[in-house]
């Protein structure tokens, strides 16, 4: 098998995460041509299972987003790493990150009982919050699956990988995976769900942002879904200058200039910037002018202003199952006639959004949408 090695790891400077467990040295990051890739996530040395935890390896650093995609209520622990030497380079949009570097996504549940799975929407006490000591007990945790995105001299590779029931390994599963899972609420209340682990197709049909190129991005790793705090080792810090003192960011510029969603659990935020951070992280990589839903006129990312191409009073392009019977995408002041709510509402197939990374609704998320639509003032007539 063909691989590159990328050579001496970072400078200790910025290698202040903390290895759990871990007394011997770790062997360094290894990255495999796109032809070569290896069948175990292991052989990548970005996470692996040492002491009953999963920890990042030196220079594989973690981050998280002001408000993330949601996935059947599914924790992430999300990661990037870059060649020695190398920096991605800030844009507003995108960053242009350099060959070699890998940004990793673990999908994991907080463990319940008799293999289920517990459903919550609060993420203060995970990996991104210090509370889990800077790893994942596996005791606590299930594992899901770990995704990569590996950026190729011609554009992103997108490879998932599956762990096993003992959660000792992952392994790349290109075709995809499903497993049934029991998820408890707080109440106690019990769910059955299937999980879906997304083929390399599926992933590159939401990563690919920009329709007519068909180029797989990063979606998550953005100046307005980073520009946030985050609890490292050595104490909180703005994810951007962190980034940008570690090397792996340059041209960072004033932070007047720099976009930020919010989180859109944060009750202290205006309500309409909380609801158009969630749209945005979860409808905006197909609701924008170059996305998959272009044609449909709707427009849900982050920068849109025009309130009727919002969907304020905007009837759809094509009717049918998809709108409920319901005449506009949204109308002032009435979630139960707006078909934006209908659909993220709704685990029909033929109608749900996103149409794919869900089973579930997110309760959290669809009552934020609808308390934001019932504020809205105006009239359709």
């Amino acid at each position: 098998m063909r691989k590159i090695s990328w050579g001496a790891v970072l400078a200790p400077a910025i290698l202040a995460l903390g290895l759990a467990g871990c007394d011997a040295p770790r062997e360094q990051v290894t990255v495999f041509e796109r032809d070569a890739v290896p069948a175990k996530l292991s052989a990548w040395h970005l996470l692996e299972v040492i002491d009953g935890e999963l920890s990042p390896n030196a220079g594989v650093t973690p981050y998280d987003l002001n408000t993330a995609l949601f996935t059947d209520y599914a924790h992430k622990l999300r990661t990037v790493w870059m060649p020695a030497g190398s920096s991605a380079r800030y844009g507003k949009e995108d960053f242009d990150y350099p060959v070699g570097t890998v940004l990793s996504k673990t999908f994991y549940y907080p463990r319940g009982e008799n293999g289920a799975v517990l459903r919550t929407d609060d993420y203060s006490n995970d990996y991104a919050a210090g509370g889990a000591g800077r790893a994942l007990n596996l005791k606590t945790v299930r594992l899901v699956e770990t995704r990569l995105l590996v950026r190729r001299e011609e554009g992103w590779q997108a490879l998932p990988y599956v762990w096993n029931d003992a959660q000792t390994e992952a392994t790349l599963e290109i075709a995809g995976d499903a497993s049934r899972m029991q998820l408890v609420a707080e109440s106690g209340e019990s769910q059955p769900f299937t999980y879906v682990v997304p083929d390399a197709n599926q992933c590159a049909g939401c990563h690919a942002d920009n329709h007519t190129a068909k180029a797989v991005h990063p979606l998550g790793p953005r100046a307005r879904h980073l520009n946030k705090e985050y609890r490292y080792a050595e104490g909180v810090q703005n994810q951007l200058v962190h980034w940008q003192q570690i090397g792996y960011l340059s041209g960072l510029p004033e932070f007047s200039q720099i976009p930020r969603n919010v989180d859109y659990a944060d009750t202290s935020q205006p309500l309409a910037v909380r609801a158009r951070s969630y749209l945005d992280i979860n409808c905006g990589h197909c609701h924008n002018p170059s996305g998959a839903a272009d044609t449909s006129g709707l427009m849900l990312y982050h920068s849109e202003r025009d309130m009727r191409r919002l969907g304020v009073c905007k009837p759809p392009v094509a009717a049918g199952t998809g709108s409920g019977n319901r005449r506009f995408a949204i109308v002032p002041g009435a979630p139960g006639q707006s078909i934006l709510n209908f659909r993220v509402e709704s685990t029909d197939p033929g109608a749900m959004m996103p149409e794919l990374g869900r089973s579930l609704v997110h309760e959290e998320g669809t009552a934020l949408l609808s308390e934001w639509v019932a504020s809205l003032s105006g009239s359709c007539s």
